[in-house]
């Protein structure tokens, strides 16, 4: 009797369903759990090679973006009428005048001084001895020759090019001692002919320090930084490095024909990749193998118990499934195909079969709840795209209305009436049509009032260095479009433009139209970009933290999100001709 129960058990519809989802999820999940091991134990070294090569990448960028700073400093004063005039007089005609004239490049070299917390020093030295320090308290240390310093004589043998010295302490200025980064550039006459002096700028070190210091890579990883020469310019363990008691394979680094190669030390053996700098500098990621290995071993207890659990998981679903499903599940079924093609104002008669009505039940509250939140979803969706366009539109550039204000006091200093009255009026216009009333759309004619008013207190700012002309089509005029789509990409042509080409430039805005859309030009000629930074401006992925205010990217999001994806931005340019960026919306009025 009790081995026909047995029989009976085993031959039951319930009993056999188990057995095969049993059996059937045990095989995939010992199929998957051991291919998925074995894959990602071969690629766990390149992922970490490609996480710690992207970490580098970005500090490389973040270092640059400081780098870059100075050297905007050195070409400004490289290219500044004051500290030519200066540099360039053998005599004046009197104290006086040599007094005026040093005094302008200090208070030009001070600005400049203040503008920066990060920056310690900024001098010129002339090749005449004429000195004259961005510091107030600067007093020159008597016990160094200047032109013995490693940083000036760098800079003349770069014959006027920009020159980044490893991490130094910096001993020109007397009784302070601070440890910095210099860049000197030989200043020359603008036609070349006269050896004018040199320009020192220092970076306090500590900069680097704060953004370095706590990049880990895994338990004991970590980043550094070395020059052209094999020298160290930054390290967590630098006191170490100095004192012999730990070594890296700088040797190595600086042979390598490759991104990265592995230490051969047994144990302690070290992963190095390796990004060039455009300055010479090379930083460096250092992971250890060891702990690769003991990722490997975790990921492998990982699976087994993972692949328990889901056994144990899938025999109990599959019993509780099983159970007197046999009649009532073609109902069930039947309503759930209903559900399926989109009908969800149906409801299951509950059978008397409790686990079944258990299961009719929660289908009945599953049914609603979707229905619930279908709806829900597409108002929130609603509300929030408008929700991000009014978050996108309220973002202002407060750095654009300081440099304004700054040049309008600079302006009331020098008694230029007449340029305060327009500069601020046009500011007073700029602002009025950015705030206008909150109204989502605006009509062209507004946004180039905007721009031209923009484009004014621009063309003051820089003087002949910039100049502009806004020709949009009358019978355009009254079409609307979302706000603010053009200051973005003129600001972009301004100043990574123009204001980085040598010589003047020009801004032209004008407009085309097709039998649907409206397209917004704005072309300029400045020094251009290459393919893979225009590439890179429309994805998000590529966009740093901290970069200004109404971006492109969020003129682009702004205009996708109110008018759909074929609507937006797109790019034209080449490296010393120009940039051009059409900006295209539909006919909307």
């Amino acid at each position: 009797m009790i081995g026909m129960n047995l029989f009976t058990r085993f031959r039951s519809f319930q009993t056999n369903i188990v057995l095969a989802f049993v059996l059937v999820i045990l095989m995939t999940i010992l199929i998957m759990s051991v291919t998925s091991y074995y894959l990602s134990r071969d690629s766990v070294k390149t992922n970490t090679q490609a996480y710690t090569l992207e970490l580098v990448k970005q500090v490389n960028e973040n270092i640059k973006s400081y780098v870059n700073g100075m050297k905007y400093m050195s070409s400004l004063v490289a290219n500044n009428r004051s500290v030519q005039q200066y540099l360039s007089t053998d005599s004046f005609e009197s104290l006086g005048e040599e007094k005026k004239q040093k005094d302008t490049v200090s208070d030009f070299l001070e600005a400049m001084f203040i503008s920066r917390s990060d920056i310690a020093s900024i001098n010129i030295f002339g090749s005449d001895d004429k000195i004259i320090s961005g510091r107030k308290d600067f007093e020159l240390n008597p016990n160094f020759d200047i032109k013995s310093m490693k940083w000036y004589m760098d800079a003349i043998a770069a014959n006027g090019a920009d020159v980044v010295s490893s991490s130094h302490v910096q001993h020109i200025i007397k009784g302070r001692y601070p440890w910095v980064v210099s860049l000197s550039r030989e200043l020359l006459s603008h036609d070349g002919t006269q050896k004018l002096g040199v320009f020192l700028v220092d970076l306090n070190f500590n900069v680097l320090s704060d953004m370095l210091k706590d990049i880990k890579l895994g338990d004991r990883g970590y980043v550094f930084i070395i020059d052209s020469n094999g020298k160290i310019v930054y390290h967590p363990q630098q006191q170490l490095i100095y004192s012999n008691l730990k070594s890296e394979m700088i040797d190595q680094v600086l042979s390598n024909k490759s991104s990265t190669f592995t230490s051969d030390e047994g144990s302690r053996s070290r992963i190095y990749s390796i990004q060039d700098s455009d300055f010479g500098w090379k930083i460096i990621g250092v992971s250890y193998v060891n702990e690769l290995v003991a990722n490997q071993q975790n990921m492998r207890s990982s699976f087994i118990l993972l692949g328990i659990i889901c056994i144990v998981i899938a025999i109990m679903i599959s019993v509780l499934l099983t159970r007197r499903i046999s009649q009532p599940i073609k109902m069930l079924e039947h309503h759930m195909k209903e559900v399926e093609k989109g009908n969800f104002d149906i409801h299951v008669p509950v059978p008397r079969t409790i686990e079944i009505g258990r299961l009719a039940r929660t289908f009945n509250i599953m049914v609603g709840k979707i229905k619930e939140l279908m709806t829900q979803a597409i108002s929130d969706q609603e509300q929030k795209r408008k929700s991000e366009i009014k978050a996108l539109q309220s973002q202002i550039n407060p750095h654009f209305l300081y440099n304004t204000l700054d040049s309008i006091i600079w302006m009331a200093e020098s008694y230029k009436a007449k340029e305060i009255t327009v500069m601020t009026s046009a500011l007073a216009k700029l602002l009025r049509s950015s705030i206008s009333k909150g109204e989502e759309l605006v009509q062209i004619s507004t946004e180039v009032e905007h721009i031209t008013s923009y484009l004014k207190i621009q063309k003051m700012r820089y003087s002949d260095k910039m100049d502009y002309l806004v020709e949009i089509s009358e019978s355009l005029e009254d079409y609307l479009s979302i706000k603010l789509i053009l200051q973005p990409i003129v600001e972009n042509a301004i100043y990574h433009g123009i204001k980085k080409k040598g010589g003047s430039g020009w801004i032209m805005i004008r407009s085309e139209e097709t039998e649907s859309d409206i397209l917004l030009i704005v072309e300029d000629n400045g020094c251009g970009m290459d393919n893979e930074k225009r590439n890179s401006l429309l994805h998000p992925s590529t966009i740093r933290s901290g970069s200004r205010g109404v971006g492109v990217m969020n003129v682009h999001e702004r205009l996708q999100l109110y008018f759909g994806t074929q609507y937006g931005l797109s790019y034209t340019s080449e490296l010393g001709v120009g940039t051009v960026v059409t900006i295209r919306f539909p006919k909307v009025l």
